[in-house]
């Protein structure tokens, strides 16, 4: 009875770029998928030998993703030694940058998977942002990093994105005189809510061009420096109840509201990211 072709997976992190590269070579020549056997997070030269303990009693291969030097160069010594092949998956690409882009690795086990943690945080802020966008589910408050509040068109929603792009999860809350807001808004930390101002000729401004980009007329009470005084007063009201750091955004750009907003809870250490 044939022994069943094995390769031992070797990695100082979880392993799978190692194994999805092991079973795409091994569909070339077999039409079934190889057994292998895993080793990951490898630290020393004892989980070294333990993977050539193992691997030298039948025909196998190591296939290893090893990026710390020493380790590196101890296993292919062992694997000599024992006359077992090993293949370093990763040295001809990580040589071909070092050359072509003149650079050197950091050579740092798991960036992999801290790229892939930090793409699913981003995912998952952005994903919070929407449903948690204008004040549709306030249970979304306290789970927020960051809560925006201010009058409509004060650039809550794309302020939140942004922020959310670098892994916050943020909620925002329009203020409008005749609702009062979420009482919830009152629960949370103030620490973390932020309140938007902007002059009433620059409001006036935006709101005009956002009636005319919806074919409305300007003299809609949504635009008139009356409404928009009533507003405003109304907003910092609740801010000032709050006892929240308030920003003008009159002639910022969301990239700048957003580094000072950084800036602000990085100082007082409000992030525990």
């Amino acid at each position: 009875m044939n022994k069943k072709e094995t390769v031992f997976v070797v990695s100082d992190s979880i392993g799978e770029t190692a194994e999805l590269m092991v079973k795409a070579v091994a569909s070339q020549f077999f039409g079934r998928e190889v057994e292998i056997k895993h080793f990951s997070y490898v630290q020393d030269t004892q989980d070294i030998n333990n993977v050539i303990t193992n691997a030298k009693y039948s025909p196998s291969i190591i296939a290893y993703t090893i990026v710390l030097q020493d380790l590196k160069q101890y296993l292919d010594h062992r694997a000599l030694e024992e006359g077992i092949l090993a293949v370093d998956l990763m040295y001809p690409l990580m040589d071909a940058f070092s050359q072509t882009f003149n650079m050197q690795p950091n050579r740092q086990p798991g960036q992999m998977r801290k790229l892939d943690e930090n793409y699913f945080k981003r995912v998952e802020a952005i994903e919070f942002a929407v449903k948690y966008d204008d004040g549709q589910e306030v249970r979304g408050l306290k789970q927020a990093d960051i809560v925006l509040i201010g009058v409509s068109r004060t650039s809550k929603t794309p302020l939140s994105m942004y922020l959310a792009n670098k892994q916050f999860k943020v909620a925002n809350v329009p203020l409008i005189p005749e609702l009062p807001p979420p009482q919830e808004l009152y629960e949370i930390p103030r620490k973390k809510c932020v309140g938007l101002i902007i002059s009433p000729e620059k409001l006036n401004d935006i709101r005009r061009e956002r009636l005319k980009s919806l074919g409305l007329t300007n003299a809609a009470n949504y635009a008139s420096l009356e409404r928009i005084f009533e507003e405003l007063e109304c907003a910092q009201n609740i801010m000032k109840r709050i006892g929240c750091p308030i920003i003008d955004v009159s002639n910022k750009a969301i990239e700048e509201t957003a580094d000072i907003i950084l800036a602000m809870f990085n100082k007082r250490g409000s992030f525990a990211q």
